[in-house]
């Protein structure tokens, strides 16, 4: 482990780990005036990328070591573990803090739309550019890219009723946050089912390479040789890790969006969910580089899914749990960027066959998207 954080790679940004802690502390307890929440909020936005990509990396090797369901079981919990403690530990701060509960809330569900938009854009755009400039036509599997677009479309049908409910019937919170909580229950089960279908019942659609991608990967990292146990304690301390720095990073979030002048939905969908994906990033498009699209659609369209049916509906449980309900409410700009991503996605999964200017489409419309984002107000 120590051979490989001392490689030249993203590991070196771990530096920024202690540097967010000591600015922290500074701030919070002798008020220096060298320590902005600014810093502490870009010092903890960079520790936390090589943070998830250990993440990712150690999920890897847990995947090729215990076998095709386990692994997969893995990969839907873990993917994205970083966006899930950045959500947690903002609806936290929303139960204790209840003036700034809207921010909180608005944050989170931003962020839930930038992790949908931004794996299925950004990083499935990367990919295909990648891949497509390397090899002229890339394959995968159709029958799996269309299952997981008409997820990404069920999922925006979902984040619709309680806007369509809001606007032209009741306006009543409470009402809104009692139909966010049975879509919920509705999306978890769904997502069941999905786990079902990918790894049981249709597994072959899934795995088909999946396995030689791995020791691929694994080989182009220099981990073949992790254990069980080694990949258990890299993945609880990068865990614990994300977890300090997302503390951070949430409580100065509000300030430093003050201080630079961004609204809380270009920090949440463009900045908090470029840094959560981060490993996502990586992994998706060294696969396609290596000409394995099955493995790159399956990261980048199986984390956008894993976000919409998975991650928001747990964070609505969660907030009931915590006293602070969170609606599915989301803005019109929010649902419309999901409903774009699912079509254009849509017809990307069609032929079952990629290439770089497909990539260059799908990048495209991320960027559009993120100057949408960033000139509207808060």
């Amino acid at each position: 482990m120590l051979k490989q954080l001392a490689r030249p790679s993203l590991n070196w940004l771990l530096v920024f780990f202690p540097l967010a802690i000591v600015l922290e502390v500074a701030h919070a307890r002798f008020h220096a005036s060298w320590s902005t929440p600014t810093l502490i909020f870009v010092a903890s936005c960079i520790a936390i990328i090589p943070m998830a990509g250990w993440m990712g990396h150690a999920t890897e090797r847990l995947a090729a070591r215990l076998g095709e369901g386990i692994g997969g079981l893995l990969n839907a919990t873990f993917g994205n573990a970083a966006e899930m403690i950045i959500a947690i530990v903002a609806l936290i701060k929303a139960a204790q803090d209840p003036s700034r509960a809207e921010f909180m809330h608005g944050i989170i569900k931003a962020s839930l739309t930038g992790s949908i938009i931004g794996n299925a854009l950004l990083v499935l755009g990367l990919g295909l550019l990648v891949g497509g400039v390397r090899h002229p036509s890339q394959r995968f599997n159709p029958t799996a890219a269309r299952a997981s677009a008409t997820l990404l479309t069920l999922a925006v049908a979902a984040l619709f009723m309680p806007a369509l409910f809001h606007h032209f019937g009741n306006r009543e919170a409470a009402v809104v946050q009692d139909l966010s909580l049975e879509i919920s229950i509705v999306l978890l089960l769904v997502y069941g089912l999905s786990l079902v279908f990918a790894l049981k019942t249709h597994k072959h659609l899934y795995v088909g390479e999946t396995a030689e991608v791995e020791e691929g990967l694994a080989h182009h990292h220099g981990e073949a040789q992790w254990s069980v146990g080694k990949s258990m304690t890299a993945l609880v301390l990068a865990t614990i890790g994300v977890s300090i720095l997302a503390h951070m990073m949430v409580g100065s979030v509000e300030s430093t969006a003050e201080a630079v002048g961004w609204s809380e939905l270009f920090v949440g969908v463009i900045v908090v969910a470029i840094v959560g994906n981060a490993a996502e990033h990586s992994t998706a498009v060294i696969a396609a580089y290596r000409n394995r699209m099955d493995l790159s659609m399956t990261i980048a369209l199986g984390s956008s899914i894993q976000i919409a049916l998975f991650v928001a509906p747990a964070l609505v449980l969660l907030g009931y749990a915590l006293g602070r309900p969170l609606d599915l409410l989301f803005t019109v700009p929010e649902i419309a960027a999901i409903f774009l991503c699912a079509l254009v996605v849509s017809q990307i999964s069609v032929d079952g066959e990629s290439n770089w200017l497909e990539g260059v489409m799908l990048l495209t419309l991320y960027l559009m998207m993120g100057a949408l984002f960033f000139y509207l107000p808060s």
